[in-house]
């Protein structure tokens, strides 16, 4: 099944939050991505439902190998492409935005040229 962009942001904020603190709740996901708690539940179910997550019995969310794939994935792109952006003048703020929204509709071939370009 292909994921689609909400997914992959759900995703990649799970990535962050897991990086940065050893358990994240979907209500974390919710704060950080400022989405309501329903909103934030129905994409952990898709998500779940779809073996990207899965939870404990103390609502702790962990990433399967599929969607740790996807989450590292979709976060480098975010990185290259952010740092890209910085690197040709664009204030940090604007770069991440336009990052967030390239990262879901590059091809995987103009991303790896654009790696090999850029020395990663």
């Amino acid at each position: 099944m292909a994921l689609q962009e909400s997914g992959e942001m759900y995703l990649e904020t799970i990535y962050i939050l897991l990086q940065e603190n050893p358990s994240v709740r979907a209500i974390d996901v919710g704060e950080y991505m400022g989405f309501s708690k329903p909103s934030v539940s129905r994409a952990m179910g898709l998500l779940k439902d779809s073996g990207y997550v899965t939870t404990d019995g103390s609502g702790y969310i962990s990433l399967t190998e599929s969607g740790r794939h996807i989450a590292e994935k979709i976060y480098e792109r975010h990185t290259l492409l952010s740092e890209m952006f910085v690197s040709l003048g664009v204030d940090e703020k604007t770069a991440s935005e336009d990052a967030c929204k390239i990262e879901h509709v590059i091809s995987d071939t103009t991303f790896s040229a654009l790696k090999k370009h850029f020395g990663r």
